[in-house]
């Protein structure tokens, strides 16, 4: 057998990204298209590498699937884009404390390997996906300090592993759910929403009281 037809395969199974790397990467990139980045953070996002495993502020698994994106208070501003759906594995989600603003995309409760999903102190505004109820494997979820309206989707008490919850600090309204995992959680989870009329008491306070958005 002729050696460099072998040789030319192992060289482009080198050089050439796997198809779920071209898809994450494509993922990642467009959130930096979307945000502006006064910090140079993301420089090293270049979509002409092998695979987004060898940017800062990524980290994959042994398959070079992405699992963890950390840009907590990273100063960047814009928006988030849908496109995060793709990060099939992705456990760890943090962009803590930046100033992104918009909503929170509804197609996040495709990643149901997610763990932590850490949002706080930013800007978004919108209401709460109840898409997130989806997400049966988050043990971690802070939507704190932002600007979210409307209601607290049902649908989250049915994630059996939440274990800490916080969306205080924002403009949510109607009742506060008391049922499923929500029934360890304590005031202080959903503090400093104005217009939420408190929790659910056995039915004695309707979930469907007026809510203007």
């Amino acid at each position: 057998m002729a050696l460099w037809p072998l040789c030319s395969f192992l060289l482009l199974s080198v050089v050439l990204p796997s198809g779920n790397a071209n898809v994450e990467g494509d993922a990642l990139y467009a959130l930096r298209r979307a945000v502006r980045d006064p910090g140079n953070v993301l420089q090293s996002w270049d979509p002409t590498l092998v695979n987004p495993c060898t940017w800062f502020h990524v980290t994959c698994d042994g398959d070079n699937r992405v699992t963890r994106l950390d840009l907590g208070n990273a100063r960047l501003s814009g928006k988030l884009v849908p496109d995060l759906r793709k990060l099939e594995r992705l456990q760890y989600l943090e962009l803590y404390k930046n100033n992104l603003a918009g909503s929170i995309p509804k197609e996040f409760g495709a990643l149901k390997n997610l763990l932590s999903f850490d949002l706080y102190h930013n800007n978004l505004t919108g209401t709460i996906p109840a898409s997130l109820g989806r997400l049966s494997s988050l043990r971690f979820l802070r939507l704190n300090g932002n600007r979210l309206r409307g209601r607290i989707p049902r649908e989250l008490t049915k994630l059996r592993n939440l274990k800490i919850l916080d969306v205080s600090g924002n403009d949510l309204c109607g009742t506060i759910p008391t049922s499923g995992s929500f029934s360890k959680f304590t005031e202080k989870s959903f503090e400093n929403n104005p217009r939420l009329e408190g929790p659910e008491l056995m039915g004695s306070v309707s979930y469907n009281v007026t809510c203007n958005y």
